[in-house]
């Protein structure tokens, strides 16, 4: 996500590296890297002059062009104008006093409104919300069966509304189905098109008007660039839109489209979708999408992603190897295990900051099957090797390689890059990665123990 972007800043920030202050000189060179940037990213052209324009001005203020460091100072005021065009603020979803709260989804054909429906609801449910499904797409084929099936994947309740066929109709009767059996949120997957015309909104005009909908979110398909502006920008000027869902941001998209819908239409982006899978959904915070554009990572996204998916009691056992000198190859397997189970591994190294020990690990890009070699050549090892990996002498990795369907070569390189990862844990476990541990040995401590009376 935005790579090619990240990378074009940071190399057009670099030049100003070493200078004794800003020029206007310097910085008209330096914005024009960034201009032609953002526009070969598809950022909307708007979006790109306002952007430039308020750099530039801030840049020259007198006490910025005096600082010792340039170059910084520049990306500072880059990520607050960035932090301003995306919205500032993360924008939760609203919720009505009367149950249920419907959620009406709407968007071009294509754009991924069914599986975001699903993801939606399955991120509802985590929060303990009980949500219900309804399709009102009556005219593609299978359309309600397909919804259908993401509901019972995800483990939600979906509407069949069997023997309706009018759109209306079905969105009425699901909200009265969802409030006699309890569900706290409606989510209406409204049918799309391939192009936005004027049955297409006259329904989905009606829909808003009969369910009065606490959201209307509008999903759109990063993919396609400055064409889901202009989509998102009719859709709210028909219907008044109350904010986005950003699909396919772990594909090939060039990032514009996150970059300038805020900015054109007013309303925020409140999610976006990174992956295929029903939790590869995430809630839309500006201020880390821009560290993440500037290279600065986003380790709160990490740590959060951490905490959902790693066992707590594991983490410690492993911060107590780190300190006693006990961290095997059989613990560096099931580490790389649980960095599997986070989610698309380039998609983790993508939120480290391209700083200190995390820059080349942010850059390479490492393929799942390359996990799935180095627990095969662990797994062929004897539970003694795996225990002592000093003793792996040249006719054991002979015997391992073997047993792996691999090369010596192979193991050799597993070898080393379980010594090296074994003295990068050691040493962060001493720091602040330590602290964070200790407290939560703390905090599971203190959740075994007997209350006190």
């Amino acid at each position: 996500m935005f790579d090619s972007l990240q990378d074009k800043i940071q190399q057009a920030v670099k030049g100003l590296r070493g200078q004794a202050k800003l020029t206007p000189e310097s910085v008209d060179e330096t914005l024009s890297e960034i201009r032609l940037a953002l526009l070969e990213a598809d950022v909307n052209l708007e979006v790109v002059k306002r952007l430039l324009e308020q750099v530039r001005v801030k840049a020259l203020d007198e006490e910025i062009r005096g600082s010792l460091t340039p170059d910084q100072e520049v990306v500072r005021i880059v990520r607050d104008e960035l932090i301003e065009i995306l919205g500032q603020d993360v924008s939760s979803l609203s919720f009505s006093k009367e149950y249920p709260t419907v959620f009406l989804m709407v968007g071009l054909q294509g754009s991924g409104k069914t599986t975001t429906s699903g993801k939606l609801a399955r991120w509802l449910s985590q929060r303990k919300r009980r949500p219900m499904l309804v399709s009102t797409d009556v005219y593609r084929p299978a359309a309600r069966e397909q919804l259908a099936i993401v509901a019972r994947e995800i483990g939600v309740a979906c509407f069949a509304g069997e023997g309706l066929s009018s759109p209306i109709e079905l969105a009425l009767a699901a909200r009265k189905d969802a409030a006699d059996r309890g569900h706290d949120v409606l989510i209406v997957d409204t049918a799309g098109r391939l192009h936005i015309d004027e049955e297409l909104m006259n329904e989905v005009s009606e829909l808003r008007s009969k369910l009065r909908p606490s959201e209307v979110l509008l999903v759109a398909d990063s993919m396609i660039g400055q064409d889901a502006v202009r989509s998102a920008q009719e859709f709210h000027e028909r219907l008044g839109i109350t904010g986005v869902i950003l699909t396919k941001l772990d594909g090939d998209a060039r990032g514009g489209a996150a970059l300038s819908i805020h900015y054109v239409t007013g309303q925020p982006i409140k999610f976006i979708g990174v992956g295929e899978k029903y939790d590869a959904l995430e809630v839309f915070y500006p201020d880390r999408i821009v560290s993440r554009i500037l290279g600065m990572g986003d380790l709160l996204s990490l740590i959060e992603k951490a905490e959902q998916a790693i066992d707590r009691n594991k983490a410690l056992e492993m911060h107590r190897k780190l300190q006693t000198d006990t961290f095997t190859l059989a613990d560096f397997r099931d580490q790389l295990r649980q960095m599997r189970s986070l989610g698309p591994l380039e998609q983790m190294m993508g939120m480290l900051p391209k700083v200190g020990i995390f820059k080349d690990a942010a850059r390479s890009r490492v393929e799942e099957k390359e996990l799935v070699r180095i627990e095969a050549i662990i797994n062929s090892m004897t539970a003694q090797e795996r225990r002592r990996h000093e003793m792996i002498n040249g006719k054991r990795r002979k015997r391992i390689a073997r047993g792996s369907g691999t090369s010596v070569q192979q193991v050799n390189q597993v070898l080393r890059q379980y010594v090296q990862m074994r003295k990068m844990m050691k040493s962060m476990s001493i720091g602040m990665l330590g602290r964070q541990l200790s407290r939560l040995g703390a905090a599971v401590g203190s959740e075994n123990s007997p209350a006190v009376k």
